[in-house]
């Protein structure tokens, strides 16, 4: 189903039932802007790498990251991305977490987000920027439905609370060469 967004542009609702909610917004920013955010995150952010551990060893996590409660001072980007987002899904974020994926190596696994660090209902909103990476969304019982998401700059992704509980998502790694990305993934943390 497609329907007019908030944003003014058209979205596309991805999944929709009981089980939760989906919804992809393009173009929720212009291009040129997407492209300005992108700069200067991918230059000005202070990236941390990650390691974990992993059945018997301990491995790098294959994408950079950083979190900001939004009550912080932060950037006037990230402000300006936070005000957008808040404004329109008219849900009280208060924390954002960037994740740089780097290449065609990085990746994350299929998840769910934490939702015990979450307060219960709001959703989690995915702003995209840089070069356009596929997310899986897959069911996490039988039949297993799966979705292929491109996540193009400028675009928004919209998960419910009550979809984490039902699918997971993640970002593969690309066989073919692939430019940077980062998202912005905002949540309504219960501190």
């Amino acid at each position: 189903m497609v329907q007019t967004s908030l944003f003014g542009a058209n979205s596309a609702s991805l999944l929709s039932g009981d089980e939760g909610e989906v919804s992809y917004y393009p173009n929720v920013i212009s291009p040129e802007k997407a492209a300005r955010w992108f700069a200067y995150f991918h230059e000005r952010t202070t990236w941390q790498a990650e390691r974990r551990q992993m059945y018997d060893r301990e491995i790098d996590v294959p994408r950079l990251h950083i979190h900001f409660s939004l009550d912080d001072n932060v950037a006037p980007p990230l402000r300006e991305a936070f005000s957008l987002v808040t404004h329109y899904l008219r849900t009280p974020f208060n924390s954002v977490g960037l994740n740089l994926y780097r290449d065609k190596h990085d990746s994350v696994a299929p998840h769910n987000d934490k939702l015990e660090f979450l307060r219960a209902g709001p959703p989690i909103a995915l702003l995209s920027l840089g070069a356009t990476r596929r997310m899986i969304i897959r069911q996490k019982k039988a039949p297993r439905q799966r979705l292929n998401v491109d996540l193009e700059a400028g675009s928004l992704l919209v998960m419910s609370w009550t979809s984490q509980l039902h699918y997971d998502h993640g970002i593969p790694k690309e066989r073919d060469t692939v430019g940077p990305r980062i998202s912005l993934a905002f949540r309504v943390s219960r501190t």
